[in-house]
């Protein structure tokens, strides 16, 4: 079993903590350690390091290396520009076929958050199984919904076609990507709609397969790129043959065209958040909407539902706070509306070219 963690993501909603020269990931969340590294250790009890692969963008070849000692140099795939996820998974299944061609493997992802750790890891363990004797299928295991997110992506699965170990497997239907509130809360009312963290397992050779049929012009560049690899030739074919591919997205470019047949869903409650926004992070970190959330040196007095981060010695003090999200860095302190978090990727996108480009 391989497992490649993807860490490339900017992670504009988590601003101002994250920054392009330090995201999300690699910043220390939960706990005292990234999520990056908590994503390593959800998986280790199953893999040893030599099974893990990361895929991000070669700027953070510095901070990956210092956060993970643990990881081989070689398992490392460091896209030389970043070209979204559509690009970097094709990478990843390139490779991936060229080393482990049949090897069940799964993608994830290091800005999470799960609770259920031991179910997550029997999940991985039940899907490995199932696709040593399925190679060409993809799992897809999906989140229980809490609420009617429209800042996620959904699963529609079918009825159940199989039994794996006491988990069912669900025939896959389609894929939503933050769909408007009305169709949200249809979802969330639905028996057959789940929450997509975007975790699958599946096989290489079947996946990279994908990409030739679905894919062409980009599968003749990872070709190339992937008959490199392992030669003294790669980092320039890699470095010549990467940044002309498009971007788009994986959904876009591969899932909403696969064939449903190819497909399963596993729907379970991982205890899975995305902590990729503040208010995600909120809801993730509380037992109740109106449960505060609070790091560093806070006091609240009189306040609901509201989060504050602070990353720096001196006391922030709130009184009568109510649905707001207050974040002090060492250069910005961010305060806004839990419905505002939106706007935040927009004021960051907007600091280019202007005076303040030095935050985003």
């Amino acid at each position: 079993m391989k497992i490649v963690i993807f860490a490339g993501g900017v992670g504009t909603r988590l601003w101002p903590l994250s920054r392009r020269q330090t995201p999300k990931q690699f910043e220390k969340i939960i706990g005292e350690k990234s999520t990056l590294q908590l994503a390593v250790e959800r998986v280790l009890p199953l893999v040893s390091p030599s099974d893990i692969y990361i895929s991000s963008g070669i700027a953070y070849k510095d901070i990956l290396f210092s956060q993970l000692p643990q990881i081989p140099k070689e398992n490392f795939i460091l896209e030389p520009q970043m070209r979204d996820v559509g690009a970097a998974v094709g990478l990843v299944s390139a490779i991936l076929s060229k080393i482990a061609k049949d090897e069940p493997f799964f993608i994830l992802w290091s800005d999470h958050l799960v609770k259920n750790e031991e179910l997550f890891r029997l999940l991985l363990k039940g899907i490995a199984s199932l696709l040593e004797e399925e190679k060409n299928k993809i799992v897809f295991m999906g989140q229980s919904s809490r609420f009617a997110s429209q800042n996620l992506g959904w699963i529609e699965m079918g009825d159940q076609v199989k039994e794996l170990g006491g988990i069912s497997l669900h025939a896959f239907k389609s894929i939503h990507y933050r769909p408007e509130l009305k169709e949200a809360t249809e979802f969330h009312a639905s028996e057959k709609h789940v929450w997509n963290p975007g975790y699958f397992g599946t096989t290489a050779g079947f996946l990279f397969g994908l990409y030739e049929k679905l894919a062409p012009s980009m599968y003749e560049s990872l070709v190339k790129i992937k008959d490199a690899y392992g030669t003294d030739n790669f980092e320039k074919t890699l470095g010549e043959l990467y940044p002309q591919l498009p971007k788009e997205s994986f959904d876009n470019l591969i899932l909403e065209k696969i064939d449903k047949t190819d497909g399963y869903v596993i729907a379970e409650d991982l205890g899975w958040s995305d902590v990729g926004a503040w208010e995600a992070l909120k809801e993730a970190l509380s037992s109740s909407e109106h449960e505060n959330v609070t790091k560093g040196n806070v006091l609240l007095e009189d306040s609901t539902d509201t989060l504050v981060f602070n990353y720096k010695g001196q006391l922030v003090v709130g009184i009568d706070l109510s649905e707001l999200l207050i974040v002090n860095t060492d250069d910005v302190v961010m305060i806004c509306p839990k419905k505002s978090v939106p706007k935040i990727k927009k004021l960051v996108e907007g600091f280019a070219g202007t005076p303040n480009a030095h935050l985003a």
